[in-house]
């Protein structure tokens, strides 16, 4: 008798020993399935619209980045021509996706999508080196509120057309890149109409969805300030990158990051 009440204690004991390392088992699972959810992208579609005096070619660093992690993404050849054109090609690409949207947005291309990032498909917004303007707002206005580094200089011809200031592109717009690549890009600089800098945005789409801004923090087209202003005003999620204005270019890697950030679970 005493030898089966041993052999039942022995029995009950491994079994619980069973129950507990099967226990052990399925939470360790569990929390690796809930961590992979929860790192799972949700938004699949990246847009990212240029600024002035560049075109969507720069982007190549961030596309490779994204698309290897198996984002779709999508750069607007905007023309640069009004904010009202740059909003229209904006909102082709928006239309062609297929899902929820992270809309990426240069210099001033912070204005277009602050106008077109009210397009429904649009979960969140990124400003890289960026204007963030609020309704009624212009660039012009948020460009005056800060002294100017002495290389942002920009001509204009009979048209009002605005190229960056040749003797100084590198300096004022690059000045993280070599000579070679900087040369190439001030020789095939796209300009802007400088009308677009003094047009008002009717709508603000960062009251209503996530927002995240990238300040460049070695900004000699935009100052720096302006940028951190314009984000805390708008209780923009801030992330500080080391760079020129095409922090993109010359920190591909941190900048998509932010992206891949703004399109997560919130």
């Amino acid at each position: 008798m005493e030898n089966q009440r041993n052999e039942i204690v022995s029995n009950q004991s491994s079994l619980r020993k069973h129950l507990i390392a099967a226990f052990l088992i399925f939470s360790s699972l569990f929390v690796r399935v809930s961590l992979a959810t929860a790192q799972t992208p949700v938004i699949k579609n990246i847009v990212i619209v240029h600024g002035a005096f560049g075109d969507g070619s720069g982007w190549k660093g961030v596309y490779a980045i994204l698309t290897k992690k198996g984002y779709h993404v999508t750069i607007v050849q905007n023309p640069l021509t009004s904010l009202d054109d740059d909003v229209e090609a904006t909102n082709r690409i928006l239309e062609q996706q297929d899902g929820p949207v992270v809309l990426v947005g240069h210099s001033w291309a912070g204005v277009v999508i602050t106008q077109a990032g009210v397009d429904p498909k649009v979960a969140s917004l990124v400003y890289v080196a960026a204007f963030e303007p609020d309704k009624g707002e212009t660039a012009n206005q948020w460009s005056g509120t800060q002294p100017k580094a002495p290389s942002m200089q920009v001509t204009a011809d009979k048209k009002g057309v605005v190229f960056f200031d040749r003797t100084t592109f590198h300096a004022g717009y690059c000045a993280d890149l070599s000579q070679a690549t900087a040369d190439f890009m001030n020789a095939s600089q796209q300009p802007i109409v400088g009308q677009c800098f003094g047009t008002p945005v009717t709508e603000a789409a960062w009251k209503d969805k996530p927002s995240y801004g990238i300040v460049a923090t070695e900004d000699q087209a935009i100052n720096p300030d302006i940028e951190r202003n314009m984000y805390k005003r708008a209780h923009t999620k801030i992330t500080e990158i080391k760079g020129s204005h095409v922090v993109f270019i010359s920190n591909p890697e941190a900048v998509a990051q932010v992206i891949i950030k703004a399109s997560q679970k919130k």
